[in-house]
């Protein structure tokens, strides 16, 4: 798989792998963005295979890798990026609970905080936390772009998922409600698996996830 460009600034990658929580595996495969110009770039999420990342990357600089949180499957090729680029790895604080099950040895190179701004390329990605998914989930909004980057906690048909130990389904809603859809309707988003979708489009069935309750 090679990465492809899907907007101005922005190329998309797929890498597959296992996700593995509480003493499950599930096979899955992860979205990759990389968002920046022909110079330099930043990764959000650094999943399975850092040979194909490191392929798409090329000779650019790595900025960071940008953490959306750190189940295994969005990091596990973290550290060898990392290394390869002398990128620095960030994270919000709050996931480092869920870091530590995969890198109890290795902790991230920085920190993420709320509100925070990453510019890369001339673009601007603003970091919101929103917790749910996992304690320190973070999504990553690019408005020059009209773009949100949401990790696992908006994805195309609902919020992610909160059966995995140290998360939970009403915070992840309340993040949703106050922080995501508060956003503009036709901001596209750019998930951490499966299909894009638009802000506005899972926004008008909010109350259908509550009801369901996932």
């Amino acid at each position: 798989m090679t990465a492809q460009k899907v907007g101005e600034g922005v190329e998309h990658l797929t890498t597959s792998g296992q996700f593995q929580i509480d003493g499950n595996s599930f096979d899955v495969d992860n979205n990759v963005w990389i968002v920046g110009d022909s110079s330099e770039v930043v990764l959000l999420d650094a999943p399975h295979d850092a040979e194909a990342i490191k392929k798409a990357v090329g000779d650019r600089n790595v900025v960071a890798i940008l953490c959306t949180h750190s189940h295994n499957d969005h990091v596990n090729a973290a550290p060898a990026i990392a290394q390869a680029f002398d990128a620095p790895i960030l994270l919000n604080p709050d996931d480092r609970v869920v870091w530590n099950l995969t890198y109890p040895d290795r902790e991230p190179d920085g920190e993420i905080t709320d509100g925070e701004t990453f510019t890369v390329g001339g673009i601007e990605l603003r970091a919101i936390h929103t917790p749910g998914h996992s304690p320190g989930s973070t999504v990553f909004y690019a408005p020059d772009l009209g773009t949100l980057f949401s990790g696992d906690t908006l994805f195309n048909g609902g919020p992610g998922a909160t059966g995995p130990s140290y998360s939970d389904f009403n915070v992840i809603i309340e993040s949703l409600a106050q922080k995501v859809f508060t956003l503009p309707g036709d901001t596209i988003v750019r998930t951490g698996h499966g299909d894009t979708t638009k802000v506005g489009d899972e926004a008008s069935r909010l109350e259908e996830y509550r009801e369901r309750g996932y």
